[in-house]
């Protein structure tokens, strides 16, 4: 990429692409992971039982606004998140893998893991008023709530009232559980993609294009998913709550297992699989393209001198 900005607009555009096929399955898997909160088993609901019938479920009584709810937000979060995510990480691990190794074209597993986990980290916390917004969004139905039930009427009005009630401090409420999040699935997904990425080219002979764009992305999909799913269930509670019923990240970690056993925390992760893949395919396979954009965008725009 030939800027670190070009590179952020493209990270951005490709995640909003792909968040306005995945959103659906966003807000089930929020209310999967809200259904049953702190409630002994066997006295759980289970209004919503998987990410086919999450969907039909919301769409039969909410109609698509109710399985759209906080897009705009989400859309926000994407450009910030990925922006970040997708336009840090190679200037990051450039400089770093030239300060350690002198050669930037040298590729080391520990410094991509740490690039990814850092500068998703920064996206996280760029963009966390808006997923608290977005989470709080989703989770509210009026035929079937589940957890804590937050009546906004739109992405403003819940940032606005939260500001009035809680302050900043209430706009950042969780940002150390989505911090933990997404530098989980960060610190995998890009080293992920392009080791895949690596091993197809090297072993199967497969050539840069769509094919191996999407072969590479489902891997890295799949393993951000099994890696962020836990911390994902954390913040989602985190961000809900009224008041404090959890003390931070591990004392909501330690009610909800204690509670409702370990794999609680697991909980709404095939609707979570069915958002991310697509997602990560989506977002990586984009930026492929949007990087190509963009980039001929700047070389008209932008003397080559200059970059």
């Amino acid at each position: 990429m030939s800027t670190t900005a070009g590179a952020f607009l493209a990270g951005g555009l490709a995640a909003c692409g792909a968040v306005t096929a995945t959103h659906p399955f966003e807000t089930v898997k929020i209310r999967m992971q809200l259904q049953g909160e702190l409630q002994s088993k066997g006295h759980q609901p289970h209004h919503y039982r998987g990410p086919i019938h999450g969907v039909s479920v919301i769409v039969r009584h909410e109609g698509l606004r109710g399985i759209y709810r906080g897009l705009g937000c989400a859309y926000i979060y994407q450009v910030l998140l990925n922006g970040c995510r997708l336009g840090f990480y190679e200037p990051m691990r450039n400089t770093l893998t030239g300060l350690i190794f002198r050669d930037p074209k040298t590729q080391s597993l520990g410094v991509n893991m740490f690039c990814g986990a850092a500068s998703g980290i920064l996206g996280a916390a760029a963009g966390s008023p808006f997923f608290l917004a977005k989470t709080r969004l989703q989770s509210f139905s009026p035929f079937r709530p589940v957890g804590t039930q937050h009546q906004y009427r739109n992405a403003w009005d819940g940032l606005s009232q939260i500001f009035k009630s809680e302050g900043v401090r209430g706009l950042y409420r969780g940002v150390g559980a989505a911090m933990i999040r997404t530098g989980f699935g960060s610190s995998v997904q890009l080293p992920t993609y392009f080791f895949a990425k690596r091993r197809l080219v090297k072993h199967l002979g497969m050539e840069e294009g769509p094919a191996l764009h999407l072969a590479s992305s489902t891997a890295s999909g799949f393993v951000v998913c099994v890696v962020m799913h836990p911390p994902d269930t954390i913040m989602s509670r985190m961000y809900n709550q009224n008041g404090n019923l959890y003390k931070g990240v591990f004392d909501c970690l330690a009610k909800t297992v204690r509670t409702e056993g370990f794999l609680a925390i697991y909980k709404g992760f095939l609707p979570h699989l069915a958002r991310i893949l697509p997602h990560t395919i989506l977002t990586l396979s984009l930026a492929e393209q949007t990087n190509k954009l963009i980039r001929k965008l700047e070389n008209r725009i932008i003397p080559a001198s200059s970059l």
